[in-house]
């Protein structure tokens, strides 16, 4: 029994909520549009059941994730690529070892009090000029019948207006860049921006 629960559900999860079609199409197009990860070091920020993963090398890769059935799966989906159980607020990483941390549809899952936590942290482990890479759904003023099917259908508590993203980032060190918003499956407002740190 507990094989069909560790092993069922995180499938059903990677093929109706992210099969592949729709991450290529809002995911993995917006990302190869806007940056180059050709040798360098990715971090998968709450990496699920690690659809993301084959948009990089298996040796610069890692995937952190707090539902340990979900890593299992990805483990045994992708057998080269590195995925680790995340257990505390605390990277397993050395300083300045990280070029790009992605964090796809993670962070309005996460408090503002955690989420201040892990900027710190991902300010550790980044290097100089490295960048977070986010895509999160956002709460629109304009579309206030998005808003409430958003907030009706996901699971995430936390589902932020732009500045609510932003803004703990700029408050934390970093400086923020919105690189595209759009509307996904024609109910999400999703809102892609990346953070660096700034300049000292």
């Amino acid at each position: 029994m507990n094989k069909i629960i560790t092993e069922f559900f995180p499938r059903l999860y990677h093929n109706l909520v992210r099969p592949k079609w729709f991450t290529d199409l809002y995911i993995h197009q917006n990302l190869k549009l806007a940056f180059d990860f050709n040798d360098k070091t990715v971090l998968d920020f709450g990496s699920g059941t690690g659809a993301n993963c084959s948009l990089f090398s298996p040796g610069n890769y890692m995937g952190l994730e707090p539902d340990q059935k979900r890593v299992i799966f990805s483990k045994k989906s992708y057998p080269d690529y590195h995925f680790h159980v995340l257990k505390e607020q605390t990277l397993p990483l050395e300083d300045q070892s990280i070029d790009y941390i992605l964090i796809v549809s993670v962070l309005h899952h996460i408090s503002s009090e955690e989420l201040i936590k892990y900027a710190k942290e991902f300010k550790r482990v980044l290097r100089q000029g490295g960048k977070i890479v986010a895509i999160e759904p956002y709460l629109c003023k304009s579309n206030p019948i998005c808003n409430w099917l958003m907030k009706w259908l996901d699971q995430g508590k936390f589902i932020r207006e732009e500045n609510g993203y932003l803004n703990i980032f700029y408050e934390n060190g970093y400086e923020c860049n919105v690189l595209k918003r759009f509307r996904k499956c024609f109910v999400y407002n999703e809102l892609f921006f990346s953070a660096g740190l700034k300049s000292k």
